[in-house]
């Protein structure tokens, strides 16, 4: 891709991306996540209406009457984006690849961030770190973010989250929001994604194609492993064997969920062929 190429997407995708940042996710974002870098101020007598679970109970008992703590609002937070380059993100049958989906929610949360005054970083990672931009303000390293998210070639085409994920929990010492862009097929990555999400404030977004849950019936076909190279030849004719895949998509669904309701993470689910407004949205509303 040219120079002049690079800067016709960046554009496209800073022009719609802004755009939807500022006339839906600016307030959403702001809602969901401004609680989540506050700073302990003081602590007064309970009032009608407070939070029970802001109730300093140690107070409480020495006195024996409520008291809550009270929290500032931090000035600013700090965002970051691990996002999966690895081979099975060029997959898409409908509207675009999913790392295609993944560039443009990564420069809608950009936008949002830096529309609140938080800082934004990006970990770029396949089943290594493949690049670290550390967190910063402004417009000229936003777009800095999205001719990486256009450009970038990784070094390897395999995937492990729990790279990516330790490396998160060892290079960010303060308190982050972390968004996790990815397919999610992966080996397991639980016990990672714990151990962030007692440091930091992770969300996971999965991003899948339709075609990924189902083998429809073409007869013979050679499919290959984006991630390995391996190819073979499907008869998928044969209802066995597009049975046996849509259980085992089903099972990997099932351990994804559970991996993200154990480890405590909010989550999205976004489908190539839809829009990923409204998912975006019911997660910020649903924090």
């Amino acid at each position: 891709m040219d120079a002049t190429e690079l800067i016709k997407k960046v554009r496209k995708i800073e022009i719609k991306t802004r755009g939807l940042s500022r006339q839906i996710f600016a307030g959403e974002y702001h809602s969901a996540f401004k609680g989540r870098g506050m700073a302990f101020s003081e602590v007064r007598e309970y009032q009608y209406g407070d939070d029970i679970r802001n109730i300093d109970w140690n107070v409480t008992a020495r006195f024996n009457h409520p008291y809550v703590k009270i929290f500032e609002e931090e000035r600013e937070l700090t965002v970051m984006l691990l996002i999966d380059v690895s081979g099975s993100g060029l997959f898409g049958t409908t509207k675009g690849t999913k790392r295609e989906i993944a560039t443009e929610i990564a420069a809608v949360l950009s936008f949002s961030a830096i529309s609140n005054n938080d800082k934004i970083g990006v970990i770029f990672f396949t089943d290594r770190i493949e690049k670290f931009i550390p967190p910063q303000k402004g417009r000229k390293h936003i777009l800095r973010i999205i001719r990486e998210l256009i450009s970038f070639k990784p070094e390897s085409d395999k995937t492990d989250i729990s790279q990516s994920l330790s490396f998160l929990t060892n290079a960010i010492k303060k308190r982050c929001t972390a968004f996790v862009i990815s397919d999610f097929i992966s080996p397991r990555f639980e016990d990672a994604l714990r151990i962030a999400s007692k440091k930091h404030d992770v969300v996971a977004i999965r991003i899948y194609d339709p075609l990924e849950s189902e083998i429809p019936n073409v007869g013979f076909i050679k499919v290959a492993d984006a991630e390995s190279d391996e190819e073979k030849w499907i008869d998928t004719s044969m209802r066995s064997v597009r049975e046996s895949y849509s259980d085992w998509w089903r099972e990997h669904t099932d351990r994804v969920t559970a991996s993200f309701t154990r480890s405590g993470v909010d989550t999205a689910v976004i489908r190539t062929d839809e829009d990923y407004v409204k998912p975006l949205i019911k997660m910020f509303e649903r924090r």
